[in-house]
């Protein structure tokens, strides 16, 4: 299985100012060092709290937003700051879904306007030809062909998101990035969703990097997992690995939240205590050592390294060094 993309050594740091001189405040600090590959076909999770940093992540993928240091190598080429045009040419095989299905799609315009605007912006086929491709993709992603002429908010959330990835296939991309896509949307219309996409890599060999903080979500739908805290990727692994054997105590913690429908079934449940750090001023040493039952005085004196525990399941955690 070969290699789509690799994210080396990313950050992505916002400088803060406050007052009238602009006094520099420090550096927010979304993304600090994350380093991770996806191959093709399969898709990648990404996993954690709000504001741990994984959709800043996301955009930094697709060159929304600045990095601060390390690259994002795409299909073999460094694609990290390259021009306006140059990324343009990227983003024919790099498309996103987004999470708000209400907000990420102009009002003003019809369904057709809205999925055939990426053929527009590149320049592909001629008016019929748009037509057709849209209408297509309409039935593809369960929705009718009829409603073409429609604007957006006459269909539902569900009706939404599927506008939004008829939209990031339109161009017949390699890669997608799935930006907690399900997480607005009503739990049965979650698995509608989920079921799609699924559907869609099997029929047209797809990529995915899907963002999303539910875990049980996660795990239906990737094959290997990240787990992400202030700005950093503690723990990586197959996704039957990691729901099986976690090793990073934040991993611990999030699994143990995840609910059993058995009321027989005795589980620990592992109670996170205080509240995650600002990323204007994260921890010293390891950032969860704050809220780690087994943090040690090496904790949080020097920052474990990201290494590779077992075959293909990576954690940074000095527990995991003894």
């Amino acid at each position: 299985m070969s290699e789509i993309l690799r994210v080396n050594d990313l950050k992505t740091h916002y400088r803060i100012s406050k007052g009238f001189s602009l006094k520099d405040k420090g550096s927010i600090k979304a993304v600090d060092g994350v380093s991770f590959y996806v191959n093709e076909g399969e898709t990648f999770g990404l996993v954690g709290e709000s504001g741990c940093g994984k959709t800043t992540l996301g955009k930094a993928i697709l060159g929304l937003v600045p990095t601060t240091a390390g690259n994002v190598e795409f299909m073999g080429r460094n694609i990290t700051g390259m021009s306006r045009d140059e990324m343009r040419e990227v983003r024919r095989n790099l498309q996103v879904i987004f999470q708000d299905p209400y907000g990420c799609l102009d009002p003003r315009k019809t369904v057709e306007q809205i999925i055939a605007e990426p053929l527009v912006v590149h320049k592909i086929g001629g008016k019929k030809e748009r037509h057709d491709r849209v209408r297509e993709l309409m039935d593809v992603v369960g929705l009718s062909p009829a409603h073409i002429y429609r604007y957006p908010h006459e269909f539902s959330g569900g009706q939404r998101q599927r506008i939004g990835i008829a939209r990031a296939l339109i161009l017949n991309p390699k890669l997608i990035i799935c930006d907690e896509p399900v997480s607005a949307l009503d739990v049965s219309i979650q698995s509608q969703v989920l079921n799609l996409l699924n559907d869609l890599q099997d029929k047209y060999g797809l990529t995915y990097i899907f963002i999303a903080h539910g875990l049980p979500v996660v795990k239906y739908i990737s094959n290997r997992i990240g787990v992400m805290y202030l700005g950093k990727m503690v723990e990586m692994s197959d996704s039957e690995e990691l729901y099986a054997k976690p090793l990073h105590p934040y991993t611990q913690a999030l699994m143990s939240a995840i609910p059993i429908p058995d009321p027989t079934h005795e589980k620990e449940q592992i109670i996170l205590e205080g509240e995650i750090p600002s990323p204007l001023n994260p921890p010293s040493g390891c950032h969860f050592h704050t809220r780690c039952r087994f943090a040690e005085p090496k904790c949080a004196q020097e920052e474990p390294p990201f290494i590779e525990y077992e075959k293909g399941h990576y954690v940074a955690c000095w527990r995991c060094m003894k």
